[in-house]
């Protein structure tokens, strides 16, 4: 005999997951050294909490573990101009991912000023932006243009124009953009950063990799 139990789930509602965070607690700026930032350790079989440094990750791997660590680069994603003619009415994109050539999907705020065939201007006519398209989610398909004798390519555009995507809780200007790269990144494209990577330093990986750690991108 099957006896099944008909209670429904407790609803869950968002405000169960509100929390009150200090801003004071957020911090707006790394640690110097980036393994010495603190890390929190939960054993999931005794519930038990230990707070560590990130440097003591290392006693958690074990030989013949596998690190697998996302080496995408930060690039310069978050770009401020005005709609061309109208120096009044400023917007903003954040370019999310590259479709063909100079195309971009890009998050545009705000969106009603971003009908297909306007035009956005950025770095005082350095860079010039079209919308070519409206995708699903409501993002803009950009068609950008700029000097190609002068620039490479538009990620070369980008270091002089754009800025980095910091979270919105990150208030402070980024002084070193190098502390928003992992120190292994290499493929330029990633709008954000892979965070938790940030506080990795080359000698971590390399007591890491001496312990019999594989280490794969």
């Amino acid at each position: 005999m099957a006896i099944i139990n008909e209670k429904k789930p407790t609803e869950l509602l968002a405000s169960d997951f509100y929390y009150d965070l200090p801003e004071r607690l957020i911090a707006q700026h790394p640690a110097e050294k980036r393994d010495h930032s603190r890390l929190m350790v939960i054993d999931r079989a005794t519930g038990i909490v230990e707070h560590k440094h990130f440097y003591d990750v290392i006693d958690y791997l074990n030989a013949g573990d596998v690190l697998v660590i996302n080496d995408s680069k930060v690039i310069p994603a978050r770009l401020y101009g005005h709609v061309e003619g109208r120096e009044e009415a400023l917007i903003e994109l954040l370019l999310l991912r590259q479709h063909e050539l100079d195309n971009w999907e890009c998050l545009v705020k705000p969106g009603k000023r971003a009908r297909i065939g306007s035009r956005s201007v950025f770095g005082g006519g350095v860079l010039i932006g079209e919308v070519v398209d409206i995708v699903e989610e409501g993002n803009r398909i950009i068609r950008f243009d700029y000097d190609r004798e002068k620039y490479s390519s538009i990620y070369e555009v980008l270091q002089e124009v754009g800025m980095m995507p910091l979270p919105p809780y990150i208030t402070e200007r980024l002084a070193d953009r190098s502390r928003y790269q992992t120190v292994y990144a290499r493929e330029e494209g990633s709008a954000a950063a892979p965070t938790a990577g940030l506080h990795f330093t080359p000698e971590l990986l390399e007591k890491i990799e001496a312990k019999g750690v594989c280490i794969g991108y």
